[in-house]
Parts: C-alpha cells; sequence; structure tokens
C-alpha cells in the first residue's frame, strides 16, 4: 500500500515504522516539515529516496502527496472479539452500514479517534476498507484506530448487544440527539448516503437518533458528517455526565 502525504506518513512512521518499508520523496519537495520526516525516517532505519516528482505522481495516482509517499505494509483487520478486549470502560464503536466512499471512511475514522471510540466496524462485502484513499484521509487515524471486517453487519451487531453495549442507529426521522441518552456502552451505526440504514440493519437497533438541523433545501449531513457530530455528542454526554433529557426546549 502507498501512503502519500507529508502528515499520513508522519502517523505511520509513529505507529507503525515496522511496517514503513521505503520513502519516495520529490527532488523539489523541502521545508522543515519534509526534513524532520526524512530524518526520523532515517533515524528509524527506513530508507528514503529522493526521485523526480514524476514519479510520485504515478505512485499516489493522481491524489494530493506534498511530494512524499511512503510504501506501507497493509493495514490488518481486527476481529470483533479483539475490539471488545481493547475497549475499556464504557465500549465506544462506530458501524459503518455498507458506506462504499474510502473518504468517508477515513474521515469517520478520525473522528473516532478525536472522540475516543475503541473502533470501527465495516462489512466484508460493498464497502470500502483500508485503502490508500481511506488512510489518507484519516490523516493518521488509520494506525491508530482498530477497524474490524465483518462478514454479517447485522450478526455483529446482534454479537455487540449481547456483549451489553446498546445500537443506536442514525436516521433522519430519529430522536433528536440532544433528548437522547448516549451514555454508556454503545456502538453508533451510520448508514450510507444513497440508502441510509438498511432495513436489517435498523431492526437490530436498541434506538435511532437524528442530529437537528436548521437549514433547508440541501438534503441532510453527510455520512462522515454525521458520525462526528454524534460522536461528539457522545463525548460532551460523557462528559457531562447527565443532561435533561425530559425537558423539550432546553439545549445543553
Amino acid at each position: 500500500m502507498f501512503v502519500h502525504g507529508v502528515h499520513p506518513v508522519e502517523e505511520a512512521l509513529a505507529a507503525r515504522p515496522d511496517a514503513v518499508e521505503r520513502i519516495w520523496v520529490a527532488e523539489t519537495a523541502r521545508g522543515p516539515a519534509v526534513q524532520r520526516l526524512v530524518e526520523r525516517a532515517r533515524s528509524l532505519g527506513v530508507r528514503v529516496e529522493r526521485c523526480p516528482r514524476e514519479r510520485i505522481d504515478r505512485m499516489a495516482r493522481g491524489a494530493v502527496h506534498q511530494g512524499v509517499v511512503a510504501r506501507v505494509a497493509e493495514f490488518g483487520y481486527a476481529s470483533l472479539d479483539e475490539l471488545l478486549a481493547r475497549s475499556k470502560g464504557d465500549a465506544l464503536f462506530v458501524a459503518l452500514d455498507h458506506v462504499q466512499d474510502p473518504v468517508h471512511l477515513g474521515v469517520v475514522l478520525r473522528s473516532a479517534h478525536l472522540l475516543g471510540a475503541h473502533g470501527v466496524i465495516v462489512p466484508k462485502d460493498r464497502a470500502a476498507g483500508l485503502t490508500a484513499a481511506a488512510v489518507k484521509a484519516s490523516a493518521g487515524a488509520a494506525s491508530r484506530v482498530p477497524v474490524a471486517r465483518v462478514t454479517n453487519l447485522a450478526r455483529a451487531l446482534e454479537t455487540l448487544r449481547e456483549a451489553g453495549l446498546r445500537v443506536v442507529g442514525a436516521d433522519v426521522d430519529g430522536t433528536p440527539c440532544d433528548r437522547a441518552d448516549l451514555r454508556g456502552a454503545i456502538c453508533l451505526v451510520v448508514g450510507s448516503e444513497g440508502e441510509g440504514l438498511r432495513r436489517l440493519t435498523r431492526e437490530h437497533c436498541d434506538a435511532v437518533v437524528s442530529i437537528p438541523m436548521l437549514g433547508e433545501g440541501v438534503g441532510s449531513f453527510s455520512v462522515s458528517a454525521s458520525a462526528s457530530i454524534l460522536l461528539y455528542e457522545i463525548a460532551r454526554q460523557r462528559r457531562a455526565g447527565s443532561i435533561p433529557l425530559d425537558s423539550p426546549g432546553q439545549s445543553s
């Protein structure tokens, strides 16, 4: 796998240095950030090669790369049991219901890392996986947040329920998230942009929440934006300890 961009390559060196096999830097790429990256890589014994920018363009396949590309061993997937074992206290996971855009997966990984989630769950079929585009969009979070790839999402959600988690789906007709109790162990499920939550997935949810919107005429939030907002609301409620769930018209 090729990882491109200064920050994603820095994160790969920080989180998975043994997996970074080689780094190419464009002859025209200069500046303190690039120099720090080169020095860090060489201190870890990673080979760094200067080359024409056109070569990096080919490896990055048109993506923005800032003149830096690294070849990294494929990112492995965790099992659902491993995710549960790694979580501490109130577990928090995000499941993506057949989201096929790798950029959305990457952004969700970044938000999951920043907002305290213990892992992300994706289906094996008809869903984005840990591709170079997802890793790039995660801005380094792909190296820090475990991802479980499951054969059957509905069955995985049932396993989480048996382990004591509440499964909370995201949908426009759900309870407003600031009026729902989102404390405790939770798996947040977000559907694809075109289809939303599939019927079978929704049947395995203990609750469904929505994001209050004020503007009109532009549809709803994107998959990754919805996940980020709801993860923030979960984190906010966990910090606050309690919310005025029975007081319509109030906002915390």
